[in-house]
């Protein structure tokens, strides 16, 4: 089994995460962006619970109950944030420029 094994197209490399295209570049960017932000959700998921973990056992203390709304308001506001930065750059490559290869 050779590094395509896998993969249909022949010019991908078949690894854990799945077949990163490296034969156009243009593929490899969108699945580097795709990946990208996964992990960026992930984070601000995860600094989600830790800010809810804070304001819980804050226990009265004004400074880190403090620090753990400012931590929620930040996460929720980097989600936010990719929400809207994969709809925007949907909105111009797709639909206003129509950019080959972005039309899901």
């Amino acid at each position: 089994m050779g590094p395509t094994a896998g993969c249909s197209d022949g010019e991908s490399i078949n690894t854990a995460i799945g077949c990163i295209p490296v034969g156009n570049t243009n593929a490899f960017i969108g699945f580097i962006l795709r990946w990208a932000i996964g992990v960026g959700g992930g984070i601000a998921f995860l600094l989600i619970l830790y800010a809810g973990f804070m304001i819980m056992t804050s226990s009265g203390n004004p400074d880190r109950l403090k620090a753990g709304q400012e931590l929620m308001t930040s996460a929720i506001a980097g989600i936010i944030m990719l929400i809207f930065s994969v709809f925007v750059l949907r909105v111009i490559g797709v639909d206003i420029l129509k950019l080959p290869g972005f039309g899901d």
